[in-house]
């Protein structure tokens, strides 16, 4: 079975009991969980960085270069998602979860959507 990190955009202080933060780019941190055979092996959290500093884009080079695979997210828009894909990381949409264990818990039970050109924020379908 495949290794997975989980990175989920997170309200302080992160962890597993923490909101889902609505937007990966504002978030306050990541809760990043990683995952062997289905089962949590280690929750930690990483700070994100200043949505200024490369736009879009710094996040999605800040979370693959720190190892992440997999991006659970709320609210996106069409560039990120297009970063996103382009470094190798799935995003799926886990806003509807009350915290970042609900929203891994369903990810890990097959039940998020995986995030589409359709489900992005502002500009339309692009």
């Amino acid at each position: 079975m495949e290794t997975l990190r989980i990175a989920i955009p997170s309200s302080q202080p992160g962890g597993m009991d923490c909101a889902v933060g609505a937007h990966f780019g504002h978030c306050d941190c990541y809760t990043v969980v990683d995952v062997a055979d289905g089962q949590v092996t280690e929750v930690a959290t990483l700070p994100n960085v200043p949505h200024v500093q490369g736009g879009c884009m710094a996040p999605v080079n800040h979370l693959s270069q720190n190892g992440v695979t997999v991006l659970l997210a709320g609210g996106m828009g069409m560039r990120p998602l297009m970063g996103f894909e382009q470094v190798g990381i799935a995003v799926y949409h886990g806003g509807e979860a009350a915290s970042v264990g609900e929203a891994v818990a369903a990810f890990l039970s097959g039940s998020l959507p995986r995030f589409s050109r359709s489900n992005t924020c502002g500009g339309g379908l692009g």
